[in-house]
């Protein structure tokens, strides 16, 4: 079974904290640290945004191009699946995506929750510290399944320092939650919140979270310019090539003018 606690830690230093987002409390899970990738192991690119017309391609790439930078540090280097949540949509819109990046398929599109300190319909504020009941913005490596006070349920260990790698010490899962409900938001004028947790509706939760469970990815989005400019994850060269391969796709599809 996958542990998130047994992940070896590279010997890269890491990035200052990002402004605003708590650092990291004694006995809390340290992230895991990301040193320069190993020649050819890096993840193709794959056409994300082909799959996903709704989502924005930009921040499918920022997902695809994190979990790259993972990959070719040794993190997650067997996963397919990777999940991209873009928070900086309303929540009464679809803003989950979940790819089968091996198959080239996308499993699933579905609204999801945001913490009820991070805003209303729109989620404006992030957090890494606990009881702030704020959704933390970053990319996680998925652990186990266990049943607890929200049912079924699925750690996520964060792997940015000073962004999300409190994750596990504040609990900070996926689960299924009733007030997820696309219906009865419409009247409220938003979905119903969680205490940080990305919820998903009870009747897709579990099959998304079996699907994400040991060792998969999951990518949270805002455009938070301290975070875009600092992350480790964001910034390394195997990113920076993931950026460059879409770049030269995006020119060579591009129609001459004329």
């Amino acid at each position: 079974m996958f542990k998130p606690r047994t992940l070896l830690l590279a010997a890269a230093a890491l990035l200052p904290a990002t402004p605003g987002l708590a650092t990291r409390k004694a006995g809390e899970p340290a992230a895991v640290k990301f040193s320069p990738p190993v020649e050819g192991a890096t993840l193709p690119a794959s056409p994300l945004a082909r799959l996903a017309p709704g989502a924005d391609p930009k921040v499918l790439d920022l997902a695809q191009a994190a979990m790259q930078c993972a990959q070719a540090s040794g993190v997650g280097a067997s996963a397919r699946r990777l999940a991209v949540i873009d928070y900086s949509r309303p929540s009464l819109l679809p803003r989950l995506w979940v790819f089968d990046i091996a198959a080239g398929k996308l499993l699933y599109e579905e609204v999801v929750a945001h913490g009820q300190g991070s805003g209303d319909n729109l989620a404006t504020r992030f957090s890494n510290r606990d009881g702030s009941h704020q959704s933390s913005l970053g990319l996680f490596v998925t652990a186990d399944t266990y049943t607890g006070k929200n049912g079924y349920s699925l750690r996520m260990q964060g792997l940015e320092p000073g962004v999300n790698d409190a994750a596990m010490a504040r609990a900070i899962v996926m689960h299924g939650a009733p007030y997820v409900d696309p219906t009865q938001g419409k009247r409220m004028g938003r979905l119903g919140r969680s205490w940080g947790c990305p919820a998903v509706r009870n009747a897709v939760a579990k099959p998304i979270i079996d699907l994400l469970k040991g060792g998969q990815f999951v990518f949270s989005y805002y455009p938070d310019q301290a975070w875009l400019a600092r992350s480790a994850l964001l910034n390394c060269p195997a990113a920076r090539r993931q950026h460059d391969t879409v770049a030269h796709h995006d020119i060579a599809a591009r129609p001459a003018s004329g």
